[in-house]
C-alpha cells in the first residue's frame, strides 16, 4: 500500500509565508525558504508553495524564491500561482520545481491542462480546486476564492482528470483555517470518483483530523498550513500517531 503523504503548504505573499481564515485576515508566518528547510528536516513528504495573489495581481510566481527553495530541499515541491502558459511552467521546472499547480488559469483555459500534460507529463500537473458550498452545491471559486464560477466542483474535477491532471489539490474554503477538520464527505466522494491522487486541504486543527481523513476517505495526502507553521502539530509526532492507527506513512 502506498504511503500517505503529509504536505505543509506555504501561502506566499510579497515573499513571506502568510496564513488566514477562510482565505482572509492574513498573518505573517515566516520566511518560506527557511520554513521549507525546517519541514524537510522534520520529515514532510512534499511541500506546496502557493503565490496567493499572483493571479489576482496578474504577475508570475517568483522564480528566485523557487531557486532558493530548490537549493535547500531534498523532497519534492509544487509551485502554484500565476501560471498561465507553457513558458511559465517551464521556467519554474528549470528553476527546480517538481510539479506545478494551476487553478484559475485551468478553469479559464482548460486546454492548458492538456498542453502541460503533453509537454511535461501528467505527474507534473496538479490541478488545485477551491470549493465552497453555495445553496447546497459545491461550486468552484477562482482568484484565491474571490470569484464564484458556475462550475460544480465534482464535474470540474472529472473534466480536469480527463484533460490530463495528474493530481487534484482540493481545498474546502468553508473549512479553510477553521481547524474544525477536513471536509471528509466531499473528499471521500471525489476520491472515489477519480483515478488520480487527491490531496485534502482545508480545516486541519489537530492530529485526529489527519487520522479521520485517511481512515474515512480515499485521499492520498493531507495538506495543512498554520498547524505546522506555528508549531501546533509537529510532523514527527503526527506520523507516529498515524502509524499507531495502521495508516502507512514514511517515517
Amino acid at each position: 500500500m502506498l504511503s500517505k503523504r503529509i504536505i505543509p503548504c506555504l501561502d506566499v505573499k510579497d515573499g513571506r509565508t502568510v496564513k488566514g481564515v477562510n482565505f482572509v485576515d492574513l498573518k505573517d508566518a515566516g520566511d518560506p525558504v527557511e520554513l521549507a528547510w525546517q519541514y524537510a528536516q522534520q520529515g514532510a513528504d512534499e511541500l506546496v508553495f502557493l503565490d496567493i495573489t499572483a493571479t489576482h495581481e496578474r504577475r508570475g510566481t517568483t522564480i528566485e524564491m523557487v531557486k532558493a527553495v530548490a537549493r535547500q530541499l531534498n523532497i519534492p515541491f509544487t509551485i502554484g500561482g500565476g501560471i498561465t502558459t507553457i513558458a511559465d511552467a517551464e521556467a519554474l521546472l528549470n528553476a527546480g520545481a517538481d510539479k506545478i499547480s494551476i487553478n484559475s488559469a485551468a478553469v479559464r483555459n482548460p486546454a492548458l491542462i492538456e498542453d502541460l500534460a503533453r509537454a511535461f507529463g501528467v505527474q507534473f500537473v496538479v490541478v488545485a480546486v477551491d470549493t465552497k458550498l453555495v445553496d447546497g452545491r459545491n461550486m468552484v471559486h477562482l482568484n484565491g476564492g474571490r470569484l464564484i464560477t458556475e462550475l460544480e466542483t465534482e464535474d470540474w474535477i472529472l473534466r480536469a482528470e480527463n484533460l490530463g491532471a495528474g493530481e487534484i489539490l482540493l481545498t474546502s474554503m468553508d473549512h479553510d483555517g477553521t481547524k474544525n477538520g477536513f471536509d471528509c464527505p466531499l473528499l471521500d466522494k471525489v476520491s472515489k470518483s477519480i483515478n488520480i491522487p487527491v490531496i485534502a486541504s482545508g480545516g486541519a486543527g489537530k492530529v485526529a483530523h489527519f487520522t479521520e481523513v485517511f481512515l474515512g476517505t480515499g485521499v492520498d495526502a493531507a495538506l495543512a498550513a498554520s498547524v505546522f507553521h506555528f508549531g501546533e502539530i509537529p510532523i514527527p509526532l503526527l506520523k507516529q500517531e498515524l502509524k499507531k492507527h495502521n495508516i502507512p506513512v514514511r517515517l
